[in-house]
């Protein structure tokens, strides 16, 4: 009796055995030539001509465009398509094109199994399709699309530096040609050379990525100095002919834009508003909250001879607006010309009062929580004050007292150092300028110059020539 072996089916999907490209990063194997001089010049011209595209390209469609047709050319396919992951993990086509330079309409279908398999393992994949079975085997679209030869490439994207270990790779989309063509099989040789212009289409991407970073870098910047600019010039002229008060006020942020702020308003009856305010955090944020708070506090005061009913109106105004995590620390004072003061400290860096005659100091403790903590809080009437000639009050920011040593990290100028400065420079009778800039460069020179946080302060000095 004889005995037929049985053929064994050929697999669908042929995994080359070893990669045809060396890691992502590194020079391209040269396992596409043939040994025919002829077809290897034109395949290192083709190379070359990627190569030249991807460093010399601005334009990412026009040059997915031109690996897409020149892997048709390359490789004899019908179709090519470069698929991306999305925002969602989910692969897109990001270049769908077929053979003659035309794009590709309607919904775009190909072997998903295939690319799950290229996507997975990270290896080139082709696959030759030799009957209906093997291409259901593939993927209903094979069979509808009645596709004859498929091949795949992941387009891989190194996470790390060049030196990191192969882990360190992950693809970022696909390199994918087709045919109908019952003639065509994709041989090794044109996957290698599909493997090698994916290469440089994962280049050419992480140049575009790069470049994208690079411009939002450059309009980012472009924003913060504008915002730094229109902040600057929110910031108030420090007024000379106050009765009966000498005051200065000067600011440095820790980044282009502030947090904090502070504004000397004149009030309806002739009084001056002193304001110092903090908000939380750093950027563009707390640089809109300052400058909305700034705009509103001046509008209240101007109307309100109460500081705690104007704090009120702005914390009820602000404080649903703003979001959890951020709020405002806010001193306010009203400063009349015979010496009487009323203020206010919502939640802020308690303001520091030096009294001439008893060469004392006095510090203004909270009158209620910072704005945006408690939406709906009633401040009540802070202290009333009376400031004799040659008495000063300093109100400032914790950029202050947490600026640290630049010898001993653990070590901070706290408020020891501010009472410090202002002490010995009250007594000897400074002006606000010259007691503030005392201040700036004590804590400036304690941080050797660094400041890790906004850092604001405003002095009022009461002076002869009271009314």
């Amino acid at each position: 009796m004889l005995f037929r072996r049985k053929k064994a089916p050929s697999p669908p999907i042929e995994p080359e055995p070893r990669p045809p490209v060396a890691e992502a990063g590194g020079p391209p194997s040269t396992l596409f030539l043939t040994g025919d001089g002829r077809v290897d010049r034109r395949t290192i011209e083709v190379l070359l001509s990627a190569i030249a595209r991807v460093s010399q390209s601005q334009d990412l469609e026009r040059l997915l465009a031109y690996i897409v047709d020149t892997s048709i050319e390359v490789t004899g396919a019908e179709r090519g398509l470069i698929l991306l992951a999305g925002k969602d993990g989910d692969l897109q086509p990001r270049m769908a094109r077929q053979r003659g330079g035309q794009g590709v309409a309607g919904e775009i279908r190909y072997s998903t199994s295939v690319v799950r398999r290229v996507l997975a393992d990270l290896e080139p994949v082709r696959a030759t399709v030799n009957s209906d079975s093997e291409a259901l085997e593939l993927g209903t679209s094979v069979f509808d699309l009645k596709l004859r030869a498929v091949m795949c490439v992941p387009l891989v994207h190194r996470e790390g530096g060049p030196d990191e270990p192969a882990g360190g790779r992950s693809a970022q989309g696909v390199l994918y040609v087709d045919s109908r063509a019952a003639t065509r099989e994709f041989k090794h040789e044109d996957l290698a050379l599909f493997a090698a212009l994916s290469q440089h289409i994962s280049i050419a991407l992480e140049n575009a990525r790069l470049h994208l970073d690079a411009m939002e870098r450059v309009r980012l910047e472009q924003s913060l100095e504008i915002a730094s600019q229109i902040q600057s010039g929110l910031m108030p002229q420090v007024p000379e002919d106050v009765p009966g008060y000498d005051v200065f006020g000067w600011y440095r942020p820790a980044e282009r834009t502030t947090g904090d702020f502070y504004d000397f308003v004149r009030t309806r009856s002739g009084r001056l508003g002193v304001v110092v305010g903090d908000v939380t955090g750093h950027g563009i944020g707390p640089a809109l909250i300052t400058a909305t708070a700034q705009a509103s506090l001046r509008s209240y005061l101007r109307v309100l001879d109460d500081p705690a009913a104007a704090v009120g109106m702005l914390n009820q105004d602000l404080g649903p607006r703003m979001d959890d995590g951020l709020f405002l620390t806010l001193f306010t004072g009203l400063f009349a010309p015979d010496g009487s003061a009323s203020v206010l400290n919502a939640g802020h860096t308690p303001p520091l009062l030096w009294r001439a005659r008893t060469r004392t100091i006095e510090d203004l403790r909270g009158d209620g929580p910072a704005l945006g903590m408690i939406d709906d809080y009633e401040y009540r009437e802070g202290a009333k004050l009376q400031l004799e000639e040659g008495d000063v009050l300093i109100a400032y920011t914790d950029g202050f007292v947490e600026a640290r040593s630049a010898l001993d990290s653990d070590r901070l100028f706290a408020e020891d150092g501010v009472r410090g400065v202002l002490e010995k420079s009250a007594a000897a009778g400074s002006s606000a300028r010259q007691l503030t800039e005392a201040l700036v460069k004590s804590a400036l020179d304690f941080a050797g110059g660094k400041s890790e946080d906004d850092m604001t302060v405003v002095a009022v000095r009461r002076v002869s020539g009271a009314a």
